[in-house]
């Protein structure tokens, strides 16, 4: 009787032997579980921050060329205007000369 007390001793001391190491498991799976969402959540938010700055900087970026385009538009603009008024200024004279001569001119 002796020995079957021990050998039912036995097997419950290694039923809990291997209850505590299914529950360390566990334990340890659930640990590493959450440490690898932490991670990934802070993966996410640091790839979440990186895309909003680069998105920020071709925002602004694409602001500024509409600004500058703008400008130098208006700019090669003004240019302009003004050849055109200096070739006008230019050839004003012959033009009106021209007309003259032509409304003057009798034709029978």
């Amino acid at each position: 009787m002796d020995s079957s007390h021990e050998g039912i001793q036995m097997l419950l001391t290694a039923e809990q032997e291997a209850q505590q190491m299914v529950t360390a498991a566990r334990n340890l799976k659930t640990t590493r579980l959450r440490q690898a969402k932490e991670e990934a959540e802070k993966e996410a938010a640091l790839y979440r921050t990186n895309m909003e700055s680069e998105h920020q900087k071709k925002v602004d970026e694409t602001s500024g060329n509409s600004g500058f385009t703008a400008e130098r538009l208006g700019e090669e603009t003004e240019e302009k205007i003004q050849n055109l008024k200096k070739s006008a200024s230019k050839v004003q004279s012959d033009i009106v000369g021209m007309l003259i001569k032509y409304v003057t001119a009798a034709k029978y």
